[in-house]
């Protein structure tokens, strides 16, 4: 008797013990591990285009900044590829060459992935990027309009965009860009504060 009452008082003990050795996933409950495959087998199904449908749907829903974040991030990882691996390579040997601030070779370079493929969107957004750098404003807005042709959700080209027209005095054109960005992209803080910032200035230039 006295030693079914240890076992029996050991029991719980032991029971806590080989809950915590479980892995993880074994603890999580059947549901939850079934919806995790479910979205997985739903994500791999899906061509690129949908897949990043999808990604923009979430964007737009979402209102905690920092899982935005992430989700954008997954958005600006599509936009990294192609599908072309030689314009996937020049890409990085432009980044390469900002990197060691060689303008002129990452222009090339750019130059040569927009003329391989002048419907890849990105190659245009970083020609855009670098323009601006060198202070060739028209060449910037140019590359811009045709990301957005492309891509008009590219929320990237709009901030730069949205960049622009502010350095240009053009604030209620700006304050459209950002209008824009929020619609897109509605978590993110920087465009927020952007838009506030512009709204406050416009209104108190009517005054």
């Amino acid at each position: 008797m006295r030693f079914l009452a240890m076992t029996c008082a050991a029991l719980p003990l032991f029971l806590a013990l080989l809950s915590t050795s479980l892995p993880a996933h074994a603890q999580e409950p059947a549901p939850v591990r079934e919806k995790e495959k479910l979205v997985e087998q739903q994500a791999a199904n899906l061509s690129p285009r949908e897949h990043l449908d999808q990604l923009f749907a979430q964007l737009k829903r979402e209102r905690d900044a920092d899982k935005a974040d992430d989700i954008a991030n997954q958005i600006r990882a599509e936009w990294n590829d192609s599908g072309s691996a030689t314009v996937n390579l020049l890409m990085q040997w432009a980044d390469k060459a900002v990197e060691e601030k060689r303008n002129s070779a990452a222009l090339d370079f750019l130059d040569q992935a927009i003329a391989l493929k002048p419907g890849y969107s990105e190659s245009w957004n970083r020609r855009a990027t670098l323009n601006y750098t060198n202070g060739a404003m028209r060449k910037s807005m140019s590359d811009i309009e045709r990301v957005l042709d492309i891509e008009p959700r590219h929320f990237g080209a709009l901030a730069g965009m949205a960049a622009i027209l502010g350095d240009s005095g053009n604030d209620q054109l700006a304050l459209k860009a950002w209008e824009r960005f929020l619609e897109i992209f509605p978590a993110n803080r920087n465009a927020q504060d952007q838009l506030n910032t512009l709204s406050e200035k416009l209104a108190g230039s009517r005054t």
